[in-house]
């Protein structure tokens, strides 16, 4: 038993797969809708692609111009996610899977 060989399941390409976290085409297609849906945000925001420095720039310049009337709007928006957030945290909790010791 000491000297048994077992071989390991491991192919050719596995360093790869490990380095990607997956198949090249399922991470490429993890990829490219992650793009996309960040490049949805970030134009919601206000960002161009073409010209990322200067919507960065317009940003900050946007939220300083703003002032105490920004720390308003973060608030805002903290209690509108907290309300959908915490209960349904709390409620996961709640009625979440034992966790064994």
């Amino acid at each position: 038993m000491a000297n048994d060989v077992r071989d390991l399941p491991a192919a050719n390409h596995d360093g790869l797969y490990r380095f990607l976290g997956g198949s090249p085409l399922a991470v490429t297609f993890r990829l490219i809708l992650l793009s996309i849906l960040v490049g949805v945000v970030l134009a919601a925001i206000g960002f161009d692609p073409w010209n990322i420095i200067n919507s960065i720039r317009l940003l900050f310049q946007r939220i300083w111009d703003l002032g105490f009337d920004a720390i308003n709007w973060l608030w805002r928006y903290f209690l509108l996610g907290a309300v959908i957030v915490l209960p349904i945290w709390f409620l996961s909790r709640l009625f979440g899977a034992p966790r064994g010791r």
